[in-house]
């Protein structure tokens, strides 16, 4: 077997099958629709936002497993407010009260930056008064 990750669709082609078995295999579960790119980028996007992943980091994720770039972005669309679900990782870390201070806030937002959320995302879940771009 080879070391990359095989956990996308995409990537089963490269495990260590002899190449010419491999792709006609491939080939006939993706006629039959059981190996599908856009399905798996659906389930691996409600699997991450459930784990309080933001829309960044899934995509990067997604990109090094091999999902081409529309069905991330279908799968990445589905979800409908990516803000609240920062607000909810949010309050999930660090409680229910806004952070008071400055370096409060750095903290969070550097939590919720390395979660993978965006600028407005972080700046929606902190508060109008915080601008993570100064």
């Amino acid at each position: 077997m080879t070391t990359g990750a095989v956990s996308s669709p995409a990537n089963w082609a490269n495990v260590a099958l002899p190449p010419r078995s491999s792709r006609p295999l491939i080939g006939e579960l993706r006629a039959r629709h059981l190996l599908d790119d856009g399905r798996y980028a659906g389930h691996f996007v409600q699997y991450h936002v459930k784990r309080g992943q933001g829309p960044a980091r899934i995509r990067r994720e997604l990109k090094e497993a091999g999902v081409e770039a529309n069905f991330i972005d279908e799968a990445l669309g589905s979800v409908s407010d990516w803000a609240e679900i920062a607000r909810q990782v949010r309050r999930r870390r660090f409680g229910a009260k806004a952070p008071a201070s400055w370096p409060e806030k750095g903290r969070q937002a550097r939590f919720l930056q390395y979660r993978g959320f965006t600028n407005d995302h972080i700046r929606s879940a902190l508060g109008p008064d915080f601008d993570p771009d100064s």
